[in-house]
């Protein structure tokens, strides 16, 4: 049943409907030889920040071949404390930036975005979107032996409903949300351990301490850089769900599926696009995934109303 659920779009006075697609690209006359094989295509993986790194590591580990075009909104992060009609604006903007560059899929390696945009994309782009949220639920929900299940996650992802929508549609499952703002901070600030982040964890979550909850989903794709941490206070009786991991799982299901998955072993390039400074993004980046990333590109998108770039 959980297969079927998608993360309903946001109304509201506060958000306009999004504009319709201007005009289309100019057709290209192309020789059929000439067109490249869709599954050569890369992926587009989009984030607020640097979380979706974690993402991005998961998808080269299970899928080396392919190339992978990574946009990290940091200009704008963290979305954790926006409206979602901000959050909407800013993630549907980047990515039709995506989109525009020819992706064969879109992944929202970002919970607080997948929350506020997966139904509005799915819809606004031919190609496959893959999303954080209902992989991660739905693995929680699988591994919990008691059905009690949490989720870490900021404010925007809490107030959304989204893992609420998706967990408690299992018969017997309850979900308890905790707020972690300040994990965020951390992670973006290169900070993975040492004592005031074990102070700040403590407090987060001490209402899971003694409790029934034997499965924490990490609703937010920072937080598995700050596992160590997570597992030493929680104790570890409980399973901790990677969003990181299960999103990678679905995104190899998902070019499976649709006969996307690179077959010629020539591709593997990675492309790292950030909003903000990229010389911090990649000092970031590496102290957080390694060497994966060398350098980054700036890419502004200041000037951007929906609909100006051409989608998928």
């Amino acid at each position: 049943m959980l297969d079927s659920l998608a993360t309903g779009p946001v109304t509201g006075s506060e958000e306009a409907a999004v504009p319709d697609l201007l005009g289309s690209p100019a057709s290209v006359t192309t020789a059929p030889e000439d067109v490249p094989e869709p599954s050569s295509a890369p992926i587009g993986v989009f984030d607020s920040g640097f979380g979706g790194l974690t993402v991005a590591r998961a998808i080269v580990d299970q899928l080396p071949h392919e190339d992978i075009i990574y946009l990290g909104d940091t200009a704008h992060a963290p979305y954790g404390p926006r409206s979602i009609a901000e959050v909407r604006r800013y993630a549907l903007a980047c990515l039709d930036e995506l989109a525009g560059m020819g992706v064969k899929a879109l992944v929202i390696a970002c919970n607080t975005a997948s929350s506020a945009v997966l139904a509005d994309a799915r819809e606004r782009y031919s190609i496959p979107v893959v999303d954080v949220v209902v992989p991660a639920a739905k693995q929680a929900v699988r591994v919990s032996r008691s059905g009690h299940v949490a989720v870490l996650c900021t404010e925007a992802t809490a107030t959304s409903g989204s893992y609420d929508n998706t967990v408690t549609i299992a018969p017997g499952a309850t979900l308890t949300t905790i707020v972690c703002p300040r994990f965020v901070e951390f992670v973006e600030a290169g900070v993975t351990s040492g004592p005031e982040l074990l102070d700040v964890a403590r407090e987060y979550l001490a209402p899971l301490i003694g409790s029934n909850v034997d499965t924490v989903i990490l609703g937010c794709t920072h937080y598995p850089l700050l596992s160590g941490v997570i597992s030493y206070v929680l104790g570890g009786e409980v399973t901790l769900v990677s969003s990181a991991s299960a999103c990678a799982d679905e995104t190899y299901a998902t070019l499976t599926r649709a006969g996307l998955v690179r077959h010629d072993h020539e591709g593997g390039t990675k492309r790292f696009l950030t909003t903000g400074e990229p010389e911090r993004f990649a000092a970031v980046g590496r102290r957080l995934i390694g060497d994966l990333i060398g350098t980054a590109e700036s890419v502004d998108l200041s000037g951007l109303t929906l609909g100006e770039r051409g989608v998928g």
